[in-house]
């Protein structure tokens, strides 16, 4: 053989050599490396980890195994930011071979993309999860959850049930699906979901939220409150748990109890701005004004307006009241004491010539028995009895105000009926009044009588 031809063939030999040789301390070396860096996390080296990650990626960069555990050392080191550009590029290009385990890969994706709120593709992986692990709750809990934040109820609750199919002692997918039964006014189906999810994890305390607003619906004023009382324990919900709370004690007249939760709301938080907030405001200046304390109520509407001037029908009674400022008459007729009230309606009554024989208090007023007053002539003409209502109100009384007042007319040998109110009268109200024995009297004409009598 000829000495140079022989010197070519040793050196590509050579060179074949050095090539297996590098490749095969490379496949060896880089799994060694790989272990170092789970070693290293393992340990809550984080940062020493990603260090050797990268120092992988800059001689490698399409080792996808490395950047794998780049991402994860980022997300244990709280990087989530730098883990989901990781995670994402292994989403991409990674083949999962038994190195990176897809599942847990899975999960991990599924929860960056819920964070950075992509919500499509959360429901992606967790989708793909589901058929992975056909029996784990926990991802059919999951789609349920993203497809509730979807608005989309009807595949919320399948999943929420394949949840509990997977696992009868999820409490979490019970509850989800109690609030969603209770959204689609399935009232007692909701109660039986959340009161099982207490049963489960008793320390739960948003379910005891849920259910107390189901009892105060179903008027079971005693137990919403002490439901109520425990959901506080969560901080998330204690706020409108006390709002529940103070709802509660309106609905049965405990107009002190009510205020007092619905001024311990406001104090719990320091958004002003809130919607809960605003509504605590709202509800206590309702309680307010039951009780006749105007310029309290003002002030706490004046406060929801400041925040937010669209909010109900707050600049509505800011004008209401501020119209009443300049009405000495009708103020004294809305917030007199009850005793005081009685007698300026005895004096309405006398200006529109009717002589009170019996008053009655009622919830929004008092309602008087009179007869039309004496004239000149009154030996010759029997004098026809009367029942006149008033109220202290600032919504339109309904025809069912009308209706019962035309219906007691006989009963009590009434010939006519008239009916004064602060506010005014419905269409129907008004409708039904014509061609009956009643009168109806708004605020305008009432504000013309108090003056006519004088107050």
């Amino acid at each position: 053989m000829d000495t140079s031809v022989a010197i070519v063939i040793f050196s590509v030999l050579g060179a074949i050599i050095i090539g297996v040789t590098v490749i095969l301390i490379k496949s060896f070396a880089s799994p060694k490396k790989i272990d170092g860096i789970k070693k290293l996390l393992k340990d809550g080296k984080y940062q020493q980890a990603e260090k050797y990650a990268k120092q992988i990626i800059t001689k490698d960069p399409r080792d996808f195994v490395a950047h794998y555990y780049l991402g994860e050392a980022y997300y244990l080191d709280g990087k989530t930011d730098l883990a989901f550009i990781e995670y994402k590029l292994v989403n991409q290009n990674a083949l999962f071979d038994g190195r990176i385990q897809e599942v847990p890969f899975r999960k991990r994706m599924a929860e960056l993309y819920t964070h950075f709120n992509q919500t499509q593709d959360a429901l992606k992986e967790y989708l793909l999860l589901t058929k992975m692990e056909p029996g784990n709750a926990e991802n059919d809990y999951s789609v349920g959850k993203i497809y509730e934040e979807m608005n989309q109820p009807g595949n919320a609750m399948a999943f929420y049930q394949k949840a509990i199919a997977a696992n009868k002692k999820h409490s979490k997918a019970h509850a989800s699906l109690g609030y969603l039964l209770y959204r689609t006014k399935q009232v007692e189906a909701a109660k039986k979901e959340i009161d099982f999810a207490i049963k489960l994890n008793p320390s739960e305390y948003s379910n005891y939220y849920y259910l107390g607003r189901i009892l105060r619906e179903q008027k079971d004023y005693s137990a919403a409150l002490k439901a109520l009382e425990k959901a506080q324990r969560d901080p998330a919900f204690r706020q409108k748990a006390l709002i529940e709370r103070g709802s509660c004690y309106m609905a049965v007249d405990h107009m002190d109890n009510a205020m007092g939760e619905f001024e311990h709301a406001i104090k719990v938080t320091s958004n002003e701005g809130s919607q809960e907030t605003l509504y605590a405001r709202y509800f206590l200046a309702a309680c307010y004004e039951k009780q006749r304390n105007i310029d309290k109520a003002i002030a706490q509407w004046e406060k929801i307006y400041a925040k937010n001037r669209s909010f109900r029908d707050v600049g509505a009674k800011l004008q209401e009241y501020k119209d009443l400022q300049a009405n000495d008459s009708m103020k004294e007729y809305l917030t007199s004491s009850n005793q005081e009230f009685v007698q300026i309606c005895q004096k309405a009554a006398l200006a529109i010539g009717y002589e009170p024989k019996k008053v009655e208090e009622t919830k929004t007023g008092c309602i008087m028995y009179a007869t039309e007053a004496k004239g000149d002539n009154w030996m010759s003409v029997r004098q026809q009895m009367a029942l006149i209502e008033f109220h202290r109100v600032t919504d339109p009384l309904e025809d069912s105000v009308v209706r019962r007042i035309v219906d007691s007319l006989k009963p009590n040998n009434c010939t006519k009926g008239i009916i004064c109110t602060s506010s005014g009268f419905t269409p129907s109200a008004i409708k039904y009044a014509e061609n009956r024995p009643v009168a109806l009297v708004d605020k305008e004409k009432l504000e013309a009588i108090l003056t006519k009598a004088g107050v």
